[in-house]
């Protein structure tokens, strides 16, 4: 069953796993990740912690669109790396992970056949042994509105199963209105829902839902 727009699959924390094929060493590493800076920084210290392996290879997938990505042969033949690394992330419909592995080289030469089903298989076993789980996305929706209003507000929140962000009380403005309200409050919504909650908001007097929302994936 397809996920809906505002869902996407990632990992929960890191896993790992290895294998031996013609005696070469397959190290292969999963990891949550939501930048690329964050992925130059893993794969920096996997550089570190293995500076003696003859490569490692990596892929990685950012974003709840799926638009984001990279892979990366590091000297192996291309398309032999990288390309079934970043395979395995896409059938299993991941996003925001870094798979990484490391090979050591064991003399044997495994031709670009062997080496795609290895790097391909190093992958898929790191994905086996992660957890899998579902992210939302989200946006914040920033409502102003009167004390007598906090019912009406409340009730849409939770009609919606919405968190609340933060509550504010005291005197605030917005543009486009020249009315004071005495509550602020900021609410997190699933992305099929926000739009719901925000003409709710609307509809009602002595409300106002901002218009800047705030799209932030958890």
């Amino acid at each position: 069953m397809a996920a809906a727009a505002d869902t996407y699959l990632t990992i929960k924390g890191d896993a790992q796993a290895q294998f031996v094929e013609q005696r070469s060493r397959f190290i292969s590493f999963i990891w949550h990740v939501s930048s690329a800076d964050e992925v130059k920084d893993r794969i920096a210290a996997l550089q570190k912690e293995y500076y003696d392996a003859r490569h490692i290879c990596y892929a990685y997938m950012l974003g709840a669109e799926r638009t984001d990505w990279r892979a990366n042969d590091n000297g192996e033949p291309s398309g032999t790396a990288g390309k079934p690394i970043l395979g395995q992330i896409n059938s299993a419909g991941l996003s925001d992970v870094l798979i990484a592995v490391v090979r050591y080289f064991g003399g044997v030469k495994l031709g670009t056949s062997g080496l795609s089903e290895a790097y391909r298989l190093a992958a898929a076993q790191a994905i086996e042994n992660a957890e899998v789980v579902t992210a939302y996305v989200e946006r914040n929706v920033t409502v102003l509105f009167t004390y007598n209003m906090t019912n009406v507000v409340m009730k849409a929140v939770k009609d919606l199963d919405i968190s609340i962000v933060s509550q504010d009380y005291g005197s605030f403005t917005t543009d486009g209105c020249n009315r004071a309200f005495e509550c602020k409050s900021v609410f997190r919504a699933k992305l099929s829902v926000a739009d719901e909650f925000e003409a709710k908001i609307n509809a009602v007097s002595d409300t106002q839902a901002d218009k800047e929302l705030i799209i932030t994936p958890i």
